[in-house]
């Protein structure tokens, strides 16, 4: 029977079992178990010349400002449907900054250079906590290219058993069909399932598929520690 809630909880009091174990967790990507190199760095790349501080703050300001521009807002609308979306999303912002429009495709190739992608110091030692308890592992992610070549650069793609990337399913988190798939693929029930991420709508979003969800607070710089051994508390 559905349960119906008011406002404060269920209308009808019945007895709750206790939640089952965690057999499973799906990890985010960005974000959540690596994270790309800085900004900063990353311009310098591509920029055929030096770049003094004040050119690089330059820059960056427009950058930020571009996050306002109404030609970027809507280039992010579905984003991570498509390649071709997330693509047109990303090099639109770039383009944003004029000093950046010429490199904005140089810039969007960084994304799918898995060398230039760093893991939390923290990932490797969680995955394999997690691998040696028996707990089943799978990546959910809103991009635009398959992740399997950034993870295998890293040693890192044999801890998965599923992966589920938005533009492969012409949809995007917090889709409950894309978590559901991936405890499909698992054979793992959602509420046997946790979900870890960065996002409070799109990863907690989890919870409308009947997983249970872990956001971790963003804007961690890349290698830093990521917090992740929480997620060992919680199984």
């Amino acid at each position: 029977m559905t349960t119906v809630c008011g406002p404060e909880g269920p209308l009808r009091t019945r007895t709750s079992p206790p939640p089952p174990p965690v057999r499973a967790v799906l990890f985010d990507f960005s974000g959540t178990l690596f994270q790309i190199g800085g900004y900063e760095e990353r311009i310098r790349a591509v920029l055929p010349g030096p770049v003094t501080d004040a050119e690089m703050d330059a820059v960056l300001d427009a950058l930020e400002a571009g996050l306002a521009d109404p030609d970027v807002i809507a280039a992010q609308a579905g984003r991570d449907v498509s390649a071709a979306a997330h693509r047109h999303a990303f090099t639109t912002w770039y383009a944003s900054a004029p000093a950046l429009a010429p490199y904005a495709d140089a810039l969007y190739a960084q994304l799918r250079t898995p060398g230039l992608w760093r893991p939390y110091a923290d990932t490797e030692a969680t995955l394999t906590r997690l691998t040696e308890r028996g707990v089943a592992l799978g990546v959910v992610s809103d991009v635009g290219w398959d992740l399997r070549a950034t993870f295998a650069h890293h040693g890192l793609a044999d801890f998965f058993s599923t992966w589920v990337h938005s533009y492969e399913h012409d949809s995007e988190k917090p889709d409950p069909r894309l978590f559901r798939y991936a405890c499909g693929e698992l054979g793992i029930a959602p509420e046997e399932t946790l979900m870890v991420g960065d996002h409070p709508s799109k990863d907690g979003g989890a919870a409308s598929a009947g997983l249970r969800a872990y956001v971790l607070p963003a804007g961690a710089s890349p290698g830093a520690e990521r917090g992740l051994g929480a997620v060992l508390r919680l199984l």
